[in-house]
Protein backbone atom coordinates (compact mmCIF):
# COMPACT_ATOMS: atom_id res chain seq x y z
CA UNK A 1 0.00 0.00 0.00
CA UNK A 2 2.89 2.38 0.58
CA UNK A 3 6.07 2.97 -1.36
CA UNK A 4 9.69 2.67 -0.20
CA UNK A 5 8.86 -0.28 2.04
CA UNK A 6 11.58 -2.37 3.66
CA UNK A 7 11.90 -4.85 6.49
CA UNK A 8 9.65 -7.62 7.67
CA UNK A 9 6.00 -7.12 8.46
CA UNK A 10 4.79 -7.62 12.02
CA UNK A 11 2.55 -10.62 12.34
CA UNK A 12 -0.06 -8.91 14.53
CA UNK A 13 -1.08 -6.20 12.06
CA UNK A 14 -2.06 -5.96 8.44
CA UNK A 15 0.92 -5.40 6.10
CA UNK A 16 -0.42 -2.05 4.92
CA UNK A 17 -0.78 -0.84 8.50
CA UNK A 18 2.70 -2.03 9.42
CA UNK A 19 4.11 -0.09 6.47
CA UNK A 20 2.52 3.13 7.72
CA UNK A 21 3.75 2.44 11.24
CA UNK A 22 7.28 2.17 9.85
CA UNK A 23 6.90 5.44 8.00
CA UNK A 24 5.70 7.21 11.14
CA UNK A 25 8.50 5.65 13.20
CA UNK A 26 11.16 7.32 11.08
CA UNK A 27 12.82 10.33 12.75
CA UNK A 28 10.78 13.45 12.12
CA UNK A 29 12.50 15.65 9.51
CA UNK A 30 13.47 19.22 10.28
CA UNK A 31 10.70 21.72 9.64
CA UNK A 32 10.88 23.49 6.30
CA UNK A 33 12.34 26.97 6.52
CA UNK A 34 9.84 28.63 4.19
CA UNK A 35 6.37 28.05 2.83
CA UNK A 36 7.71 27.86 -0.71
CA UNK A 37 10.23 25.16 0.23
CA UNK A 38 7.61 23.24 2.18
CA UNK A 39 5.08 23.24 -0.65
CA UNK A 40 7.70 22.26 -3.21
CA UNK A 41 8.76 19.31 -1.06
CA UNK A 42 5.15 18.17 -0.82
CA UNK A 43 4.73 18.59 -4.56
CA UNK A 44 7.85 16.54 -5.30
CA UNK A 45 6.74 13.81 -2.90
CA UNK A 46 3.30 13.60 -4.52
CA UNK A 47 4.86 13.48 -7.97
CA UNK A 48 7.10 10.60 -6.86
CA UNK A 49 4.13 8.82 -5.28
CA UNK A 50 2.27 9.00 -8.57
CA UNK A 51 5.26 7.46 -10.34
CA UNK A 52 5.43 4.67 -7.75
CA UNK A 53 1.79 3.55 -7.88
CA UNK A 54 2.03 -0.13 -8.67
CA UNK A 55 -1.59 -1.22 -9.13
CA UNK A 56 -2.00 -3.30 -12.30
CA UNK A 57 -3.19 -1.26 -15.27
CA UNK A 58 -6.91 -1.75 -15.79
CA UNK A 59 -7.42 -3.26 -12.34
CA UNK A 60 -7.82 -0.08 -10.28
CA UNK A 61 -10.64 2.40 -9.66
CA UNK A 62 -10.62 5.62 -7.64
CA UNK A 63 -12.80 6.41 -4.64
CA UNK A 64 -13.76 9.96 -5.57
CA UNK A 65 -15.68 12.27 -3.26
CA UNK A 66 -14.83 15.58 -4.93
CA UNK A 67 -12.45 16.91 -2.29
CA UNK A 68 -8.79 17.71 -2.77
CA UNK A 69 -7.54 14.35 -1.42
CA UNK A 70 -9.48 12.07 -3.76
CA UNK A 71 -9.13 14.50 -6.67
CA UNK A 72 -5.37 14.47 -6.28
CA UNK A 73 -5.35 10.67 -6.20
CA UNK A 74 -7.54 10.63 -9.31
CA UNK A 75 -5.05 12.89 -11.07
CA UNK A 76 -2.20 10.54 -10.15
CA UNK A 77 -4.04 7.33 -11.02
CA UNK A 78 -5.62 7.27 -14.47
CA UNK A 79 -8.64 5.13 -13.62
CA UNK A 80 -12.46 5.31 -13.44
CA UNK A 81 -13.86 7.33 -10.52
CA UNK A 82 -16.61 6.18 -8.16
CA UNK A 83 -18.56 8.14 -5.53
CA UNK A 84 -20.97 6.70 -2.99
CA UNK A 85 -23.82 8.44 -1.23
CA UNK A 86 -27.54 8.80 -0.69
CA UNK A 87 -29.52 10.92 -3.17
CA UNK A 88 -28.95 14.60 -2.46
CA UNK A 89 -25.78 13.97 -0.47
CA UNK A 90 -22.93 16.47 -0.38
CA UNK A 91 -20.37 13.96 -1.65
CA UNK A 92 -22.34 13.05 -4.76
CA UNK A 93 -22.84 16.71 -5.67
CA UNK A 94 -19.19 17.57 -4.97
CA UNK A 95 -17.92 14.58 -6.94
CA UNK A 96 -20.06 15.45 -9.96
CA UNK A 97 -18.81 19.04 -9.88
CA UNK A 98 -15.15 17.98 -9.51
CA UNK A 99 -15.44 15.32 -12.23
CA UNK A 100 -16.76 17.95 -14.65
CA UNK A 101 -13.94 20.32 -13.73
CA UNK A 102 -11.35 17.57 -14.23
CA UNK A 103 -13.06 16.01 -17.29
CA UNK A 104 -13.28 12.61 -15.60
CA UNK A 105 -15.83 9.84 -15.94
CA UNK A 106 -17.78 9.25 -12.73
CA UNK A 107 -19.94 6.37 -11.54
CA UNK A 108 -22.40 7.25 -8.77
CA UNK A 109 -23.10 4.42 -6.33
CA UNK A 110 -26.48 5.55 -5.03
CA UNK A 111 -27.32 4.18 -1.58
CA UNK A 112 -30.67 3.23 -0.12
CA UNK A 113 -31.75 1.94 3.27
CA UNK A 114 -31.87 -1.70 2.20
CA UNK A 115 -28.25 -1.63 1.03
CA UNK A 116 -27.11 0.19 4.16
CA UNK A 117 -28.98 -2.14 6.51
CA UNK A 118 -27.67 -5.25 4.79
CA UNK A 119 -24.10 -3.98 5.03
CA UNK A 120 -24.15 -3.10 8.73
CA UNK A 121 -23.44 -6.56 10.20
CA UNK A 122 -20.98 -7.44 7.43
CA UNK A 123 -18.99 -4.27 7.97
CA UNK A 124 -19.02 -4.48 11.76
CA UNK A 125 -17.74 -8.06 11.66
CA UNK A 126 -15.12 -7.25 9.03
CA UNK A 127 -13.61 -4.35 10.96
CA UNK A 128 -14.17 -6.09 14.32
CA UNK A 129 -15.77 -2.96 15.77
CA UNK A 130 -19.32 -2.05 16.64
CA UNK A 131 -18.99 1.55 17.81
CA UNK A 132 -21.15 3.93 15.82
CA UNK A 133 -18.37 6.14 14.48
CA UNK A 134 -16.22 3.29 13.15
CA UNK A 135 -19.17 1.67 11.40
CA UNK A 136 -20.40 5.00 9.97
CA UNK A 137 -16.99 5.62 8.42
CA UNK A 138 -16.46 2.08 7.14
CA UNK A 139 -19.91 1.64 5.58
CA UNK A 140 -19.51 3.99 2.57
CA UNK A 141 -15.99 2.72 1.97
CA UNK A 142 -17.21 -0.88 1.93
CA UNK A 143 -20.19 -0.10 -0.28
CA UNK A 144 -18.21 1.76 -2.94
CA UNK A 145 -15.57 -0.98 -2.87
CA UNK A 146 -18.26 -3.63 -3.28
CA UNK A 147 -19.46 -1.90 -6.46
CA UNK A 148 -15.90 -1.51 -7.72
CA UNK A 149 -15.31 -5.23 -7.19
CA UNK A 150 -18.57 -6.09 -8.95
CA UNK A 151 -17.37 -4.02 -11.92
CA UNK A 152 -14.23 -6.15 -12.11
CA UNK A 153 -11.59 -4.06 -10.35
CA UNK A 154 -9.29 -5.53 -7.72
CA UNK A 155 -7.85 -2.28 -6.34
CA UNK A 156 -9.33 0.96 -5.04
CA UNK A 157 -7.20 4.10 -4.94
CA UNK A 158 -8.08 6.27 -1.95
CA UNK A 159 -6.99 9.53 -0.32
CA UNK A 160 -6.53 8.07 3.15
CA UNK A 161 -4.00 9.82 5.39
CA UNK A 162 -4.29 13.36 4.08
CA UNK A 163 -6.43 14.71 6.91
CA UNK A 164 -4.19 13.26 9.59
CA UNK A 165 -0.89 14.23 7.96
CA UNK A 166 -1.73 17.66 6.57
CA UNK A 167 -3.96 19.15 9.27
CA UNK A 168 -7.39 18.49 7.84
CA UNK A 169 -9.33 18.34 11.10
CA UNK A 170 -11.11 21.36 12.57
CA UNK A 171 -9.90 20.32 16.01
CA UNK A 172 -6.31 20.65 14.79
CA UNK A 173 -6.95 24.12 13.42
CA UNK A 174 -8.55 25.17 16.72
CA UNK A 175 -5.80 23.87 19.00
CA UNK A 176 -5.25 24.57 21.87
CA UNK A 177 -8.83 25.66 22.60
CA UNK A 178 -10.57 22.57 21.20
CA UNK A 179 -11.20 20.02 23.99
CA UNK A 180 -11.06 17.14 21.52
CA UNK A 181 -7.25 17.31 21.40
CA UNK A 182 -4.73 17.30 24.23
CA UNK A 183 -2.06 19.26 22.37
CA UNK A 184 -1.64 22.98 22.88
CA UNK A 185 -0.28 23.81 19.40
CA UNK A 186 -1.40 23.15 15.84
CA UNK A 187 1.70 21.03 15.20
CA UNK A 188 1.14 19.05 18.37
CA UNK A 189 -2.51 18.46 17.50
CA UNK A 190 -1.54 17.35 13.98
CA UNK A 191 0.95 14.89 15.46
CA UNK A 192 -1.74 13.65 17.82
CA UNK A 193 -3.98 12.90 14.85
CA UNK A 194 -1.13 11.31 12.92
CA UNK A 195 -0.64 8.80 15.72
CA UNK A 196 -4.23 7.61 15.13
CA UNK A 197 -3.46 6.67 11.52
CA UNK A 198 -2.55 2.99 12.04
CA UNK A 199 -5.78 2.30 13.93
CA UNK A 200 -7.92 4.12 11.37
CA UNK A 201 -6.12 2.48 8.49
CA UNK A 202 -6.67 -0.95 10.03
CA UNK A 203 -10.41 -0.27 9.97
CA UNK A 204 -10.39 0.95 6.37
CA UNK A 205 -8.23 -1.84 4.97
CA UNK A 206 -10.44 -4.47 6.61
CA UNK A 207 -13.54 -2.84 5.13
CA UNK A 208 -12.01 -2.89 1.66
CA UNK A 209 -10.84 -6.48 2.05
CA UNK A 210 -14.37 -7.54 3.01
CA UNK A 211 -15.56 -6.12 -0.30
CA UNK A 212 -12.84 -7.95 -2.19
CA UNK A 213 -10.47 -5.13 -3.15
CA UNK A 214 -6.98 -4.02 -2.15
CA UNK A 215 -6.15 -0.40 -1.29
CA UNK A 216 -3.85 1.95 -3.13
CA UNK A 217 -3.04 5.04 -1.05
CA UNK A 218 -0.43 7.31 -2.66
CA UNK A 219 -0.78 9.97 0.06
CA UNK A 220 0.59 7.46 2.59
CA UNK A 221 3.78 6.72 0.70
CA UNK A 222 6.82 7.38 2.87
CA UNK A 223 8.07 10.42 0.95
CA UNK A 224 4.67 12.06 1.33
CA UNK A 225 4.60 11.22 5.04
CA UNK A 226 8.05 12.77 5.47
CA UNK A 227 7.10 15.90 3.52
CA UNK A 228 3.97 16.35 5.63
CA UNK A 229 5.84 15.94 8.90
CA UNK A 230 8.25 18.70 7.84
CA UNK A 231 5.48 21.28 7.45
CA UNK A 232 5.41 24.27 9.80
CA UNK A 233 2.11 25.20 11.42
CA UNK A 234 1.23 27.93 8.89
CA UNK A 235 1.42 25.32 6.11
CA UNK A 236 -1.11 23.14 7.89
CA UNK A 237 -3.57 25.94 8.61
CA UNK A 238 -3.34 29.26 6.77
CA UNK A 239 -3.88 32.68 8.32
CA UNK A 240 -7.40 32.54 6.88
CA UNK A 241 -8.08 29.21 8.56
CA UNK A 242 -7.74 27.05 5.43
CA UNK A 243 -6.88 23.52 6.52
CA UNK A 244 -4.43 21.27 4.61
CA UNK A 245 -3.03 24.48 3.17
CA UNK A 246 0.27 23.13 1.81
CA UNK A 247 -1.46 20.13 0.27
CA UNK A 248 -3.96 22.41 -1.47
CA UNK A 249 -1.19 24.64 -2.82
CA UNK A 250 0.78 21.63 -4.06
CA UNK A 251 -2.32 20.05 -5.60
CA UNK A 252 -2.78 23.02 -7.94
CA UNK A 253 -0.24 21.36 -10.24
CA UNK A 254 -2.77 18.59 -10.94
CA UNK A 255 -6.28 19.83 -10.13
CA UNK A 256 -8.25 23.06 -10.72
CA UNK A 257 -8.37 25.62 -7.91
CA UNK A 258 -12.11 25.08 -7.58
CA UNK A 259 -11.33 21.52 -6.48
CA UNK A 260 -8.04 22.11 -4.67
CA UNK A 261 -9.62 24.64 -2.30
CA UNK A 262 -13.03 23.02 -1.88
CA UNK A 263 -14.03 22.23 1.70
CA UNK A 264 -15.57 18.82 2.14
CA UNK A 265 -17.41 16.97 4.86
CA UNK A 266 -16.14 13.76 6.45
CA UNK A 267 -17.32 10.70 4.54
CA UNK A 268 -19.90 9.60 7.11
CA UNK A 269 -21.57 13.01 6.84
CA UNK A 270 -20.89 13.79 3.19
CA UNK A 271 -22.40 10.49 2.04
CA UNK A 272 -25.26 10.75 4.59
CA UNK A 273 -24.35 7.25 5.82
CA UNK A 274 -24.15 8.51 9.39
CA UNK A 275 -27.54 10.20 9.27
CA UNK A 276 -29.25 7.24 7.67
CA UNK A 277 -27.63 4.75 10.05
CA UNK A 278 -29.13 6.79 12.86
CA UNK A 279 -32.50 6.56 11.09
CA UNK A 280 -32.19 2.77 10.83
CA UNK A 281 -31.40 2.56 14.54
CA UNK A 282 -34.49 4.58 15.44
CA UNK A 283 -36.69 2.57 13.12
CA UNK A 284 -35.46 -0.56 14.91
CA UNK A 285 -36.62 0.88 18.23
CA UNK A 286 -33.40 2.37 19.55
CA UNK A 287 -34.20 5.88 20.79
CA UNK A 288 -31.89 8.86 20.65
CA UNK A 289 -32.47 9.48 24.34
CA UNK A 290 -30.66 6.23 25.04
CA UNK A 291 -26.90 6.34 25.46
CA UNK A 292 -25.15 5.45 22.19
CA UNK A 293 -28.30 4.15 20.51
CA UNK A 294 -26.59 3.59 17.13
CA UNK A 295 -23.90 1.40 18.68
CA UNK A 296 -26.62 -0.64 20.38
CA UNK A 297 -28.36 -1.07 17.03
CA UNK A 298 -25.13 -2.22 15.36
CA UNK A 299 -24.47 -4.74 18.13
CA UNK A 300 -28.01 -6.09 17.80
CA UNK A 301 -27.45 -6.65 14.07
CA UNK A 302 -24.15 -8.42 14.66
CA UNK A 303 -25.82 -10.70 17.18
CA UNK A 304 -28.54 -11.80 14.75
Amino acid sequence: MTGDESGEERSDVLPAVAAVERALARPAPDLATSREAAVERVREAIRAAGDDVDAPTGDVAVGFSGGVDSALVAALVDAPCYVVGFPGSHDVAAARSAARAMDRDLTVVELDHDALAAAVPRVARAIDRTDAMSVQIALPLFLVAERVAADGYGHLAVGQGADELFGGYAKVAKAPTDPRVDADTVLGARDEMTRTLPDQLDRDVRALAAAGVDPVAPLLYERVVDAARALPADCLVSDRGERKYALRLAAREWVPDSVAFREKKAVQYGSLAGRELDRLARQAGFKRREDDHVTKYVRSRVAE
